[in-house]
């Protein structure tokens, strides 16, 4: 076997190869697009850049790509509870051998350890925790956008390394016709005696004033709490103005309390359901067969990508009243005599992306809205000095 550093345009795009040639017999396997995997990796796009960098390996046998893995450092990448440096693998493919699997962990530990890393997360982005995070342990589907998909044995090449778990993430999904409890309800009726109380989808001539709502409550809910740092709001408006042309406007939503953003729930359709016709590809011929696939095939699925309430309204119904605000549009609810008689339906199944074991107020949101396990994910740690005492990710209080 030999492993070789990808470090031209022949070697990145052989990275590429690896993972459709380890998943192209599986049924369930949507190719991720090639753009969004060179992105990660070209300071030019990727602004963790600025903050650590990045080291990748392809690994052949009698010149077939069997394997591939990322090394990464970065600054800004902490985790409440660590006693040291951690460094993360990530894009980790391989065929079902051990011994190739190991190889390709060894050289990932050995850069890292040159980094002064004490230990290392994976499988992890070089980036945002909204993609390319974890292993899928459980519901082996097609995988969401820029969602990692294996095959099942990956979890034992990893824990057979030595990985320990660190923490899972669970995706909860639910058909999209699923009346919410009576709760929901109850508590959206207490919400709404308040006037100060309203709510709004998102609108896509207006999406300043809705990244500025984002950063607030984002900011607020989420900022220090499992590593995560604050967020400009120039960097919400360059995301939203990118989600604009797949944006769906009424399946994102915001609640205010005198007019100040206090919740949102983001969503947008299950992209995956349009890339999965392009084979990786979004050059000018198919990003217009892109548009023609959006305009032709009906998408039946959307995906949760953000859902959060701001501290001081949390435990007050502001999550059902939220939901139900918007339920009301996606489920084109009939409430005229409280019935809340489902009318035409948006979209016929609902996904909401992974949600750590470590929070689980969010966990039980999810849950009580009569949702299902569809996904585990797990995303593991290996300490250099296997003597030291291994510590879980700790609850979120």
């Amino acid at each position: 076997m030999q492993l070789i550093e990808v470090n031209d345009k022949k070697t990145a795009e052989d990275f590429i190869r690896v993972n459709v040639e380890i998943n192209k017999n599986d049924p369930n396997y949507i190719r991720p697009l090639d753009k969004d995997i060179h992105e990660t990796f070209d300071p030019a796009k990727n602004k963790t850049f600025r903050f650590g960098e990045v080291k990748r390996w392809i690994l052949l046998e009698e010149g077939k790509l069997i394997g591939r893995i990322a090394a990464f450092v970065n600054k800004k990448y902490k985790n409440k509870g660590d006693d040291g440096p951690v460094g993360g693998v990530g894009f980790f493919d391989s065929i079902d051998d051990q011994a190739a699997a190991d190889m390709l962990f060894d050289v990932a530990r050995h850069w890292l350890l040159q980094k002064g890393m004490e230990a290392m997360d994976g499988p992890v982005n070089f980036g945002e925790r909204d993609r390319w995070w974890g292993l899928i342990v459980n519901g082996f589907v097609p995988p969401l956008y820029c969602m990692n998909f294996n095959p099942p044995y990956y979890q034992k090449l990893f824990e057979t390394y030595g990985f320990k778990n660190y923490f899972n993430q669970i995706c909860f999904a639910m058909k999209a016709n699923t009346r919410l409890p009576q709760k929901f309800y109850d508590r959206h009726a207490e919400c709404a005696k308040d006037p100060l109380y309203s709510s709004s989808h998102i609108k896509k001539d207006q999406l300043d004033k809705f990244a500025a709502d984002f950063t607030v409550v984002y900011n607020k809910a989420w900022a220090g709490h499992g590593g995560l740092k604050s967020i400009d709001e120039k960097v919400v408006r360059k995301m939203f103005r990118s989600m604009k042309p797949i944006m769906d406007e009424k399946i994102s939503w915001f609640a205010y309390h005198d007019g100040k953003p206090i919740a949102i729930w983001i969503n947008l359709p299950d992209l995956n359901q349009w890339f999965k016709h392009l084979n990786g590809k979004f050059d000018l011929w198919h990003k217009l067969k892109f548009l023609w696939v959006k305009s032709t095939r009906k998408n039946n699925k959307f995906a949760g990508l953000v859902f959060g309430v701001v501290p001081e309204f949390q435990g007050k119904g502001v999550d059902s009243y939220m939901i139900v605000e918007g339920c009301r549009v996606i489920q084109s609810l009939r409430t005229e005599d409280g019935s809340y008689e489902l009318g035409k339906l948006l979209y016929e199944d609902y996904e909401m992306q992974w949600i750590g074991e470590f929070n689980p107020k969010m966990v039980n949101v999810a849950e009580n809205l009569g949702t299902y396990r569809s996904r585990l994910l797990t995303t593991y740690r290996y300490n250099f000095d296997q003597s030291k005492e291994f510590k879980r990710h700790p609850i979120l209080l």
